[in-house]
């Protein structure tokens, strides 16, 4: 009978060579999660079950400030209007973008490269100063768009005052920025296969049984991508809403609640009425809706989603 020794608690040892020095250049960024991310989200949370006003000392609430969400007409108006222009813009930008990436698909040669940059160009522009910009070409007045719609014999609305039209107004404002969404679909455009677009027009299938058999199935992992990274960025809409909207005392009384989206309210009501308390409770609740609806969106998507494997590419 032989006897074995006990196995020995293996010992931690301090990272080496390229190990160490990872650790190293990984450091700022840890710091800077941990101080300016987690830190600040774990605040956020204890005060959302407090009453504080940055002067006085956080006097606890329990979920008052939850309860109270639920009673304030302001925030059901915020969310039915940020869940409104998300429905309409999400699916509006990524057609638009699809179709812009299709027609730069076909540009080749050195304009390529030109359209390419002229598409990505209005994703550089601050989103302060796209709200200014649209404020004086949606001017019911003397605005651009509707000079253009005047060309055709159409009277355009007064976009920037008409609570019925204000939303429309935001929505076309936001079609600005596509540049973004344009180039990373021009890119998963660009990895389709020649092939089984030709093999297919062989066999006699038109440009539509193409593009809908073959060009959607294989950048539909790009299109998942950039229908979540739309759907969280509209939900946080704010910049340019508070600069055509909110940028003064009388602008405010004027709008009303028409163009109120959910973190301008959310804005209002931590630098404006200093009701941190109320604030981190509403920043928090739209962090639960935007994970909500990610992990749906995620779940519906991989069923949908075509990902070419190993096994498919052989």
């Amino acid at each position: 009978m032989t006897v074995t020794a006990p196995a020995r608690p293996r010992r931690w040892r301090a990272p080496r060579g390229e190990t160490r020095w990872a650790y190293v250049f990984l450091l700022p960024w840890l710091i800077g999660l941990l101080v300016f991310q987690l830190g600040p989200m774990i605040a956020s949370l204890a005060l959302s079950f407090t009453d504080y006003d940055l002067i006085g000392a956080p006097r606890f609430t329990g979920l008052g400030n939850y309860t109270a969400m639920a009673q304030d007409p302001k925030v059901a108006r915020a969310v039915g209007n940020t869940l409104l222009y998300t429905v309409v813009h999400v699916p509006l930008s990524i057609v638009l973008a699809l179709g812009l990436a299709l027609l730069l698909n076909r540009v080749t040669g050195r304009a390529a490269g030109v359209f390419r940059t002229i598409f990505y160009l209005p994703s550089m522009t601050p989103h302060v100063a796209v709200g200014v910009l649209f404020l004086f070409l949606l001017n019911g007045q003397a605005g651009v768009v509707n000079g253009l719609l005047g060309l055709f014999g159409v009277e355009g609305p007064q976009w920037t005052t008409d609570p019925d039209w204000m939303l429309a107004g935001i929505v076309l404002m936001s079609l600005w920025n596509l540049g973004s969404t344009t180039i990373i679909l021009f890119a998963a455009l660009r990895n389709v296969p020649s092939e089984l677009s030709e093999a297919a027009m062989i066999d006699g299938a038109g440009p539509w049984q193409r593009f809908r058999s073959i060009t959607v199935p294989m950048i539909s992992a790009a299109l998942f991508f950039v229908v979540i990274i739309n759907t969280i960025t509209s939900l946080q809409m704010f910049d340019q809403v508070y600069t055509m909207f909110f940028g003064s005392q009388s602008s405010r009384e004027a709008y009303g609640d028409a163009a109120l989206f959910y973190v301008v309210y959310l804005f209002q009501q931590a630098f404006q009425f200093l009701h941190m308390g109320y604030a981190s409770a509403l920043a928090w609740l739209l962090f639960l809706v935007i994970a909500l609806i990610t992990a749906v969106q995620v779940k519906v998507g991989n069923r949908l989603v075509y990902y070419e494997t190993e096994e498919h590419s052989r």
